[in-house]
């Protein structure tokens, strides 16, 4: 999960698996898989490198081969 605010200062905590789009259009705008829109005060890069975090922390990038990891 990942932590944003949105423009009322009301914090929220989001799944980023579920991130399809993260936008500057200057607000951020953040659209998921479903077609659900978030409209954030984080920057673009804040969210980049909270799903960063995210997915290194997760169990998904435990997972998931590096490219020119062996088997």
């Amino acid at each position: 999960m990942i932590r944003l605010t949105r423009f009322n200062g009301n914090t929220f905590y989001l799944n980023a698996v579920h991130i399809e789009v993260v936008e500057a259009t200057p607000d951020t705008i953040i659209t998921l898989t479903t077609g659900k829109k978030y409209l954030v005060k984080e920057t673009v890069e804040d969210i980049i490198l909270q799903m960063k975090q995210f997915y290194q922390e997760s169990y998904l990038a435990k997972t998931l081969k590096q490219p020119g990891e062996s088997s």
